[in-house]
């Protein structure tokens, strides 16, 4: 139920001041309230009847759906609140997959999940993780449009995406919801960490992400192109890995790292020149040294994976730490899916979509901030200036 003056009030007072109707900051809680404490499926009705005693789900949904607030400023308080708290090492790169069972919610297609490896129809995004040894919290979302939307105005015009949203690469959207993080809001720049395996485009990803100068470490595979010999060839991680798999004594073992038996080796990458046609191509070629942490399997010369790593200087406990953070992420969203109700959206437009990713952050930043562990590094959210919360009026939006 409802408590005037609670500090999830308190909360939401902080982290919707930028909303310019009181109505929106009013039903911002209710939404809050109701992913934070009702069990079970988070919908509308449920989260209406529950808190409300009574069925107001249409204001609710408009709320969500149609209502003109802006989620980027919510954003960015979000970002700024779990930033202090969570003192985050790195900044991880998640897939976002939600089924659907029918084709006309925003960007649902049969698409191709890189995390699930299989086809299914679904809306996919992307979602920006801070993740550091206090918890995980998201900072940022993208949501993937696939090509077939560009030319479909009847889907586009009942979801009301902007004419601006078209299907980009999930790397371009992955530098806009970082270039808003480092340049539109100012945050601390983290080390980027990023599963690219089974991506053509890795390279440039890297090379988007060194263009910004930004730490990282990228996950590739073995036919991702590394140097190129004076003689024109190129080599692949692959080729090297090989080389690497011969060598006595490269190989070490992990203490505290990812996980138990981790056995890994670090090769340097040596930066690379190249002329005429064939330059620029490959990541060896940008004039800098890069480091290469390798996780080999049970089975001699077995490669499990193989990250690309721009800190060529730091020490391999530190990089077997993002690579632990990485997979850490990956258990965290699964259960912020499940209690803060990520799948649970029923909404179709563009804006829900986001508004609804948006207030999914503040339930778990809420639930986060008030971790014992967390609340001692975080400074208290002001309360409203007019002390009113969303116990003492909830009223249908204009």
């Amino acid at each position: 139920m409802l408590t005037p003056s609670d500090d999830l009030s308190v909360f939401c007072a902080s982290l919707f001041a930028s909303m310019p109707r009181v109505a929106q900051r009013r039903w911002g809680e209710v939404y809050v309230r109701g992913l934070v404490e009702v069990p079970g499926r988070k919908s509308v009705r449920r989260i209406s009847e529950r808190l409300l005693g009574r069925r107001a789900d249409q204001s609710l949904q408009q709320f969500v759906n149609q209502s003109s607030w802006d989620w980027q400023p919510v954003r960015e308080r979000i970002a700024q609140l779990v930033g202090v708290a969570l003192q985050p090492r790195a900044w991880v790169v998640e897939e976002v997959v939600l089924p659907k069972s029918g084709r006309n919610s925003v960007g649902v297609d049969q698409q191709y999940s890189q995390t699930l490896g299989r086809v299914l129809n679904c809306q996919l995004g992307l979602v920006v993780l801070a993740v550091g040894p206090r918890g995980t919290a998201p900072v940022n979302w993208r949501l993937l449009l696939p090509l077939s939307w560009d030319a479909d105005e009847e889907r586009r015009a009942r979801s009301r995406v902007p004419d601006e949203e078209r299907h980009s690469s999930r790397w371009h959207h992955l530098f806009d919801a970082l270039d808003e993080l480092t340049t539109g809001w100012r945050a601390r720049p983290q080390p980027v960490v990023v599963d690219a395996s089974g991506s053509p485009s890795a390279v440039a990803l890297i090379r988007g992400l060194e263009t910004r100068g930004l730490p990282y470490a990228v996950r590739v595979d073995g036919s991702t192109p590394v140097e190129r010999l004076a003689s024109g060839e190129t080599i692949t991680l692959g080729d090297r890995l090989a080389r690497t798999a011969q060598a006595r004594g490269t190989v070490r073992e992990a203490r505290g790292g990812p996980g138990p038996g981790f056995r890994y080796s670090t090769l340097l990458i040596p930066a690379s020149g190249g002329s005429g046609a064939g330059a620029g191509q490959g990541i060896g070629l940008a004039q800098r040294t890069r480091k290469v942490v390798v996780r080999w399997g049970t089975e001699p010369g077995s490669v499990e994976s193989a990250w690309v790593t721009n800190a060529e200087g730091a020490r391999s406990p530190d990089l077997l730490e993002l690579l632990a953070l990485s997979s850490r992420a990956g258990r965290d969203l699964q259960r912020l899916s499940e209690l803060s109700g990520l799948r649970h959206f029923e909404g179709r437009s563009f804006r829900g979509w986001h508004h609804h990713v948006t207030l999914v952050s503040a339930a778990h930043a809420y639930r986060l901030l008030r971790r014992p562990s967390v609340a001692a590094g975080r400074p208290s959210p002001q309360r409203p200036a007019s002390g009113r919360t969303a116990a003492d009026h909830v009223e249908c939006l204009p």
